[in-house]
């Protein structure tokens, strides 16, 4: 944002989009021509202080690794009350992602066509064949039961947590389901294709967007909230397992630390695609958290009972199939 306004460059000149107060603009048409975007670029601005910024400020090369220095103090902490604490003061900028949602979406206004048998430029269709990456993340929202419960061991009074975990859950979907849907629907569609909607929709807002430079802000706000949440909950499951205790020494914490974050940087280095990650990792861990042991754990106690039938042995080896289906659909769509 800051290195925009000094070097004075704009980025609508340089990929397709929209014109108005309310820009919206489509990053993945302009890769398809990086060379002549960055001609464009250097020539709005000072060519060799944008060149040296971008050397040292790139969102794959080079932040991740700064990151590490916020991020890796963190997750070396103790306390588990302090990652559960602290990770409610990420609400604020889940209540900012709301508002941000519902004020674009009053701007740009509702874009939907329906057109059933005619092929539009404009149009997404009710179904297609690529459904299966949508079953993947739904995977992971599955799997994230298991961290759930490591969380929920935490708290005072047990008794409470079916209801809790409920007002959570719903809360937690109705979030996603309303930004997506209105980011969908808002979608200036025409003059571009619902097909230019990003992974991570700020990315569909020029950097000089006020709005979503904050938005922006609040969401690397959000991450450093969670982010030790779930390496606590992976230190928790991990080194419990294997020494007896969540916290052996400094030591054996640092040693995981370093190995989550060098996963995280190499990801975010060679492979910065979150819907991929996501869904990637939610069939895998979901195959045998969702699919596998549930269903065989279930099947071997009515075995000891004497009460596996025909019928229940055949549903729980369909279930079972069909995890396996949803992660072989993974690598092939």
């Amino acid at each position: 944002f800051f290195a925009d306004f000094v070097h004075d460059i704009n980025v609508t000149d340089i990929v397709p989009g929209t014109n108005g107060s309310n820009k919206v603009i489509c990053p993945s048409a302009a890769s398809d021509h990086p060379s002549q975007n960055r001609s464009v670029m250097f020539s709005s601005g000072n060519r060799t202080g944008f060149e040296l910024f971008e050397e040292w400020w790139d969102k794959s090369e080079t932040v991740p690794f700064y990151l590490i220095a916020v991020l890796l103090p963190l997750l070396n902490l103790k306390s588990p009350s302090f990652f559960a604490k602290f990770n409610v003061l990420g609400t604020v900028s889940v209540v900012y992602l709301v508002f941000l949602v519902t004020v674009k979406a009053a701007y740009l206004g509702i874009h939907l066509e329906f057109n059933w048998f005619t092929e539009n430029e404009f149009f997404v269709p009710e179904f297609r064949i690529l459904f299966p990456q949508l079953t993947g993340v739904l995977t992971l929202a599955f799997f994230i039961h298991n961290c759930v419960i490591t969380l929920l061991q935490n708290n005072r009074n047990q008794e409470n947590n079916v209801r809790d975990l409920c007002i959570a859950y719903f809360l937690v979907g109705l979030t996603y389901l309303y930004v997506g849907v209105i980011i969908f629907a808002s979608f200036p569609s025409p003059p571009l294709s619902k097909e230019c909607i990003e992974q991570n929709f700020l990315d569909n807002f020029p950097s000089d967007d006020i709005m979503s430079f904050v938005a922006r802000i609040f969401l690397l706000f959000q991450m450093m909230t969670v982010y030790p949440l779930l390496g606590y909950l992976a230190r928790v499951q991990l080194l419990r397992q294997f020494f007896g205790n969540a916290y052996p020494s400094l030591f054996h914490v640092l040693i995981l630390n370093l190995a989550i974050v060098g996963a995280g940087v190499a990801m975010a280095r060679f492979y910065p695609n979150i819907g991929g990650i996501i869904r990637y990792s939610g069939a895998t861990c979901g195959l045998a958290f969702v699919f596998v042991y549930p269903s065989l754990i279930y099947m071997i106690s009515l075995h000891r009972a004497g009460q596996l039938t025909w019928p229940a042995l055949i549903i729980h080896i369909f279930i079972i199939l069909l995890g396996l289906a949803n992660l072989i659909a993974q690598f092939l769509l």
